[in-house]
């Protein structure tokens, strides 16, 4: 079945544009390049999430994958693309089920030109240290970010090797130097997947520069998270302003700049 057609609804110079299917996604990929890190940074960090109309980042089962849908797909897959690393906490890829990460070919064809490698690595995130086992060892095996007291840090050199371990931080992860870390490797641009929580941390260090955001036509009520959940205000509210927003069947697909914690955009640094 090809995949769904988008509407150009922003910018307002390119309103009204239809980007059909494609399989070399090339209007996509124009839109989803993914920025160079900002002067005195190492990498740029750009977040892909997904809500309902009212507001849940999950289904009644926890998990993002029951209220996404084929028009974020086709945007995310371009988002993972376009990536070196996708960053995402151990809870969620859990939760989601993360296993392979397969790319459809013209997409790993095009980051081979644009010399990356073919495949797009996958960093996981955790003060334990405890990842699921049959993740571990797959044949995408991840990086695991953790602490240097995390009870599990030992066991997991030993499983995966210090060159998969990223240690950043002490008590707790550091996640400004888990980016150097994954930069240190050549992974600069970094694909924040969730969950909410890593979100919120990444958001309240000032870590985030780039939000993805699906808007899902469906209303679920109950108490899953919102996109960022913290239990707590951030600091000071994070200004946006949007790049471009794309319909499908009711599906709105953004894509927004945040500006530095606590500065509306535009205003004097």
């Amino acid at each position: 079945m090809p995949a769904p057609t988008f509407d150009v609804l922003l910018p307002l110079a390119r309103a009204g544009e239809r980007l059909l299917s494609d399989p070399d996604e090339c209007a996509l990929l124009d839109l989803y390049a993914h920025p160079d890190p900002a002067p005195g940074r190492r990498s740029c960090v750009r977040a892909a999430m997904v809500s309902t109309l009212d507001g849940s980042a999950t289904g009644p089962d926890g998990r993002s994958g029951t209220i996404n849908n084929a028009a974020d797909h086709r945007a995310f897959v371009v988002q993972r693309a376009v990536a070196d690393v996708l960053l995402v906490g151990a809870g969620t890829a859990r939760a989601e089920g993360y296993r392979e990460l397969p790319l459809p070919e013209p997409l790993r064809a095009a980051r081979v030109r644009r010399g990356q490698s073919p495949d797009v690595a996958l960093a996981l995130v955790s003060r334990s240290g405890r990842i699921p086992e049959d993740l571990l060892h797959s044949a995408s095996a991840p990086l695991v970010v953790t602490s240097a007291d995390s009870p599990g840090l030992a066991a997991l050199r030993a499983s995966v090797g210090d060159d998969r371990v990223v240690v950043a931080g002490d008590e707790d992860v550091d996640l400004a130097r888990a980016l150097d870390g994954l930069a240190e490797r050549g992974l600069v641009r970094v694909l924040a997947e969730g969950g909410p929580h890593l979100l919120a941390d990444l958001v309240a260090a000032g870590l985030v520069d780039e939000l993805c955001l699906t808007s899902s036509p469906v209303l679920v009520g109950g108490p899953g998270p919102r996109v960022l959940d913290s239990g707590t205000w951030l600091p000071a509210a994070v200004g946006a302003t949007p790049l471009h927003l794309l319909h499908s069947d009711g599906v709105l697909v953004g894509r927004w700049t945040l500006a530095a914690p606590g500065r509306a955009l535009g205003s004097p640094a």
